[in-house]
């Protein structure tokens, strides 16, 4: 995935269209992953689709997406965007920085979730044109995957999805305290930040109010092939 440079709070922001690429399900749509330690909200801009979710709490469900929609998953629900008409989404991202180091976890069957190279590969773009092949390639096989566990969980088996969160964890676990020295610097550094602005107004002090200023970002024209769809992200403000 590509950077985002964080808005207040450590939050990310990107701009979705999600994917027209038809399924082996006969869906339209993006590649089913989850998040380990992020929220992930859609913010639905124009067209329509759908959001297809597996967790162990409530199951399977879809939910419809139009204009003024707004709908977040917490970490370990695994969600696939479905493009039926134009579906555009704005997607805010908790701890900007942690999915673009690997937070985010494909569906993948489990042979390839048990070996990180073969992980690895499959999840890799090449540059150049056969960057949409290997994206919709990449989409293929978390679907594959995907459609087994939620056959598994509509049949009552909770124990494939189970079994999926540990494998995830078990491929991320190397990059935990990389994870954490970006999480301390970002939206950790965010949430201090403001409690030293408190401290300041409590004690009388303006001075940050001073330095307040305007940011302006602009969409970034390196966009690419992301997990839900074609993706734009922001460059840092100047």
């Amino acid at each position: 995935m590509q950077h985002s440079d964080p808005l207040p709070g450590g939050v990310s922001l990107s701009h979705v269209s999600a994917y027209e690429w038809e399924a082996a399900d006969g869906v339209c749509g993006g590649s089913p992953h989850l998040h380990l330690a992020c929220t992930e909200a859609y913010v639905v801009t124009g067209g329509t689709g759908a959001v297809q979710t597996l967790n162990l709490v409530d199951g399977y469900a879809e939910t419809a997406l139009a204009p003024g929609s707004v709908v977040w998953f917490s970490p370990g629900t695994v969600h696939r965007m479905i493009q039926r008409a134009g579906l555009r989404v704005t997607v805010l991202m908790q701890n900007s920085g942690l999915p673009e180091a690997g937070d985010a976890v494909f569906t993948f069957p489990p042979q390839i979730l048990a070996d990180p190279d073969a992980y690895a590969a499959a999840v890799e773009l090449p540059d150049g044109p056969e960057a949409e092949v290997a994206a919709h390639r990449r989409r293929d096989l978390a679907v594959e995957g995907y459609l087994r566990l939620r056959t598994a969980l509509l049949n009552g088996d909770h124990e494939p999805l189970r079994a999926f969160h540990a494998a995830a964890v078990r491929l991320v676990a190397p990059r935990i305290a990389a994870w954490e020295s970006r999480w301390r610097a970002g939206a950790l550094a965010a949430a201090e930040h403001t409690g030293e602005q408190l401290a300041a107004l409590a004690a009388g002090d303006a001075g940050h109010l001073a330095r307040g200023r305007t940011h302006v970002a602009e969409p970034s024209r390196l966009a690419g092939y992301g997990m839900c769809g074609r993706r734009d992200a922001y460059e840092a403000p100047g």
